[in-house]
């Protein structure tokens, strides 16, 4: 693999742990939503990641076509909805009660989403890292060519 590739994988994670902080965000956002256009308590989603072929840059297709090696990278590949059911609470007050006085509230744990988060951003991190090693490779190579 050549150095071009490197950098579109990382941006490709880059790309893909972004979606996965915003997806935790939203569900962050809607942990107490309990009422949604769909009907019924938001439902916590995920992100679901795959490996891709990249359309990388034109420095890596080119040295890529020399080398005949294909650079893989990863992609968001969906995002499902989990299927816990909602937290029912009593709470006979609220509006949305039904008629025993539960509401459905959604299947979020703000711990677990916390936890997600702080990995998304710390995979975001470690891939803008090996970016910036790339670069400084890069750049090293460039220095000893001239």
């Amino acid at each position: 693999m050549n150095l071009f590739g490197v950098l579109d994988i990382s941006g490709s994670a880059l790309t893909a742990e972004r979606e996965r902080a915003e997806i935790v965000t939203s569900n962050l956002a809607n942990s107490e939503t309990t009422s949604t256009p769909e009907g019924g308590p938001y439902k916590r989603v995920q992100v679901v990641f795959a490996s891709a072929h990249l359309q990388g840059s034109p420095f890596s297709e080119a040295l890529a076509s020399i080398s005949d090696l294909e650079s893989q990278g990863v992609r968001v590949q969906q995002v499902v909805a989990d299927p816990t059911p909602p937290v029912r609470r009593y709470d006979p007050g609220n509006p949305e009660a039904d008629a025993q006085g539960y509401v459905s509230y959604p299947n979020v744990n703000p711990s677990e989403e916390m936890v997600d988060l702080m990995g998304a951003a710390r995979s975001y991190d470690l891939n803008a890292s090996a970016i910036q090693a790339t670069k400084s490779m890069i750049e090293s190579s460039i220095d000893i060519l001239r």
